[in-house]
């Protein structure tokens, strides 16, 4: 009877460490509106990995040429590399800034980390849609590095200090953690 008590303790045990293991998938869904799922059962300290390999792939990319509603290393619009990068790991962003800009948590500028999506208005500084997006690689002190396809350059880093970004500057959103 201790015998048949213990291996059914045994097993219990068992099957919910395996199921405390067990990743869960990171998909963001498509258009969503929603805070989507943006995590895994992993903690919060595990998401420094995964950012840190969607940045590592997107610094891959580096000097890649721009092209509209492109979406591959043969050319990529803003959008379609964001969610070239964030596709390679299992997380699915729309193909639109304006709809990536739906997607996530929205971050306040103080607390953005590598890894977060950042958002400014088109090429006018008084468009008052989103336009454009990029990836956040890098924070020091107050000013914030990030990686983008954009129209006169391709791939490649800016920083929000910048006037032309700062003069377009939108907001944050976290898609990741």
């Amino acid at each position: 009877m201790i015998r048949k008590v213990l291996l059914t303790a045994l097993c219990v045990v068992s099957f919910g460490i395996a199921q405390a293991h067990s990743p869960l998938k990171r998909i963001v869904k498509k258009h969503s509106t929603k805070p989507p799922v943006v995590a895994d059962s992993t903690s919060f300290y595990e998401r420094i990995p995964l950012v840190h390999d969607i940045l590592g792939y997107a610094k891959k990319y580096i000097s890649s040429r721009y092209r509209s509603g492109g979406s591959s290393p043969r050319g990529f619009d803003c959008s379609g590399f964001t969610r070239f990068c964030f596709s390679k790991f299992g997380i699915t962003l729309p193909h639109s800034s304006a709809a990536q800009g739906n997607v996530g948590v929205k971050i306040d500028q103080d607390v953005a980390r590598p890894g977060d999506l950042i958002f400014f208005k088109g090429h006018s500084s008084r468009d008052r849609h989103i336009g454009h997006v990029g990836m956040i690689v890098e924070i020091v002190g107050d000013r914030i590095k990030f990686i983008h396809s954009a129209w006169n350059g391709g791939v490649r880093y800016d920083w929000l200090h910048a006037s032309y970004y700062q003069q377009r500057y939108v907001g944050i959103r976290r898609v990741v953690g």
